[in-house]
């Protein structure tokens, strides 16, 4: 029997760790696997999927990716240290995210790096910027993805059917921006 291979059209399920290439350490992982249609949604970056493409279930490939490329180079202008009282006390934790506005209406995602007893360090940077990291992705399937499927650019639950029923009103959900 042929084995699926990744290529347009095809539903794909990996895991993947993003370690970094200089301390070894894992930088991210994802716990539940990942599931998308090859070639309709970008679900990782360019490089990624482009080594994807051929693979098939069962494999294990590791993807080196230099994020100065992926996220240009990293501006200092975006990391910024503010007295600790001018932040909120749910920001004063090293991790959160903070989203930003600019006086254009742009919002910007912030990580907070660094928190002492006067100061609060943020960070606007990609945080894999300047990094060299290797993508380590485990293929776990492979398989010829449903017209829904694609359309969606993922696996689609089959919830429960709300067609019909009275006093029942569906709600279109939001986007995520």
């Amino acid at each position: 029997m042929n084995k699926e291979i990744i290529e347009n059209g095809k539903y794909v399920e990996l895991t993947y760790k993003v370690i970094d290439k200089n301390s070894g350490a894992v930088l991210t992982q994802v716990e539940f696997p990942l599931g998308y249609v090859h070639g309709t949604n970008e679900v990782l970056a360019p490089p990624v999927m482009a080594e994807l493409e051929g693979k098939e279930a069962g494999k294990v490939i590791e993807v080196p990716i230099d994020c100065s490329q992926l996220y240009g180079p990293r501006d200092e202008s975006l990391v910024i240290t503010d007295s600790i009282h001018n932040v909120p006390e749910e920001y004063r934790e090293v991790g959160m995210a903070i989203l930003m506005e600019s006086e254009q209406g742009q919002t910007k995602s912030f990580l907070v790096t660094r928190v002492d007893k006067k100061t609060v360090t943020i960070d606007g940077n990609n945080p894999l910027c300047g990094r060299e990291v290797i993508f380590r992705l485990e293929i776990l399937m492979v398989r010829e993805a449903s017209e829904e499927e694609i359309e969606y650019g993922g696996k689609i639950d089959n919830g429960p059917d709300l067609e019909g029923l009275e006093g029942v009103t569906q709600v279109p959900v939001q986007q995520q921006t």
